[in-house]
């Protein structure tokens, strides 16, 4: 009996030894698939990495080519109009405050003090009356910098200047002397930069090196944005080809940036760009259905104006695939880290197990991307909708305006195509895990033959071990 208890004890120890040692045992493969609680996921076969690399590296390249077709080489020039946001625009200070009459001035900043009122019942416009503030504002930058000019600030005006305040200002060079400038905006500059690096420490605080190359990451990001897409739009290439080609850029960067080149970082770029092209093709076809234009307010009618090669509708669409992009990241690559996880914790799963399990912790994020990404866009339309509120239009006339129609195309395109990313990207991290497993349990590497057969019963066996000792 005493050498039945003790002849299974041996096998435990090289188990153990070639999980923890330099690997090159002939049991690295079994040791350093039980030890990822504290370390990356061990990567799939080589045959995996051939079938998922013949797939990614001709769709990588396809995108490059993309890129270089496409590329814009910066916006094209125009005259500006002086209107919105094509305005030139210089910083400025305010330098003093003072309090006038409001009888004495108007808006425009000066009127005759010995003016007549408009007789009462007239058409004429009421002075204001009360006390109005003086505010001198000197230019800071460009050709006029130190030059001063006054702003006649009402008192029911929600922006009240004081001294000392920095302002963005608007320069109209062919207007008279006095009127050439006017305040445009506060100069938030400061606040935002300062909410930014908060927000860039929390993330590498809590994130680690993975918060470096996440903010890594968010910096390309922008980078193909100004530099790619926006130009390329301008330019005239199409809009939706160039949203795909500069997502599908900033996807392949931002993931294998941020998770490493691996298996598990493919089968999620992998379950995004389904879900894109799924997204693609509902905008495509429901916006066209709907007659969505995509020229609704004055900044899309002012880029309309400008450049009238623009397609609009085309650009509604662009922008519906690169809102969605930075969603779906989030939830293919959670789908597939979830999928990997359980395999390592229980590698006999199988793949519809493995896909039964994956798809519980997908419902639940579906149902809370959703009502994010809806309360997002809602919160966005806020002022809209309480104008609506106000007119006590009908939830069908709300809903039939194009500016809302708009947004609802935009969520529910988005959500069907986040909702199909859970059961697509669980599927395939199934597939891959499950067959890689059965792949190498089939066909085990040189030398892996020998240890590889006791390591299913090493469990049972311990169990059986713990039995006698109890007795």
């Amino acid at each position: 009996m005493t050498t039945t208890q003790q002849s299974p004890d041996p096998p435990p120890r090289p188990g153990r030894g070639r999980g923890h040692g330099n690997g090159s045992g002939p049991g690295h493969g079994h040791g350093h698939g039980h030890s990822h609680s504290h370390g990356p996921a061990a990567p799939v076969s080589k045959h995996l990495r051939r079938v998922i690399a013949a797939v990614l590296i001709p769709f990588a390249a396809a995108v490059v080519v993309g890129l270089v077709v496409l590329w814009p080489g910066g916006a094209p020039a125009h005259t500006r109009t002086g209107v919105g946001f094509d305005r030139q625009t210089q910083q400025a200070t305010v330098t003093r405050v003072t309090e006038v009459s409001c009888t004495s001035v108007n808006a425009s900043g000066g009127a005759p003090a010995d003016a007549t009122p408009a007789a009462p019942g007239s058409a004429g416009p009421a002075r204001p009356s009360g006390t109005c503030k003086k505010a001198t504002v000197r230019v800071g930058t460009g050709k006029d910098k130190g030059r001063t000019f006054t702003e006649i600030v009402q008192p029911d005006q929600p922006r009240q200047f004081h001294q000392g305040e920095k302002l963005v200002v608007a320069y109209e060079p062919s207007a008279p002397r006095d009127l050439q400038y006017s305040v445009s905006d506060v100069d938030r500059r400061f606040p935002m930069a300062l909410l930014a690096g908060i927000f860039a420490l929390a993330v590498v605080v809590v994130g680690r090196l993975r918060g470096v190359m996440a903010l890594v990451a968010l910096a390309i990001s922008f980078l193909v944005l100004e530099l790619f897409i926006l130009p390329a739009v301008l330019q005239g290439s199409n809009p939706l080809v160039v949203a795909v080609v500069g997502a599908s850029a900033i996807m392949l960067i931002a993931l294998y940036l941020c998770h490493g080149l691996s298996a598990r970082t493919s089968v999620a770029v992998l379950g995004t760009l389904i879900s894109l092209v799924l997204i693609g093709v509902l905008g495509s076809l429901f916006i066209g259905w709907a007659a969505l234009t995509g020229n609704t307010d004055d900044n899309t009618g002012l880029i309309h104006g400008l450049y009238p090669s623009i397609d609009m509708s085309g650009l509604l669409l662009a922008g519906v695939i690169i809102g969605s992009l930075g969603v779906l990241d989030d939830v293919t690559v959670t789908q597939t880290s979830a999928v990997w996880e359980l395999h390592e914790a229980n590698p006999a799963m199988g793949w519809r197990g493995l896909y039964r399990a994956g798809i519980r912790i997908g419902r639940d994020h579906i149902a809370s991307v959703v009502n994010t990404l809806v309360l997002a866009y809602a919160g966005a339309a806020l002022p809209l909708l309480l104008l609506f509120s106000i007119a006590q239009s009908s939830v069908g006339t709300v809903a039939n305006s194009e500016l809302v129609a708009e947004e609802i195309v935009r969520t529910l395109v988005g959500s069907i195509g986040l909702v199909a990313s859970v059961p697509v990207t669980t599927a395939l991290a199934a597939l891959v895990v499950s067959a890689d497993r059965a792949g190498a349990s089939a066909a085990p590497g040189p030398g892996a033959t020998g240890p590889a057969a006791p390591a299913a019963p090493l469990a049972p066996t311990r169990g059986k071990r713990g039995r006698r000792r109890k007795r």
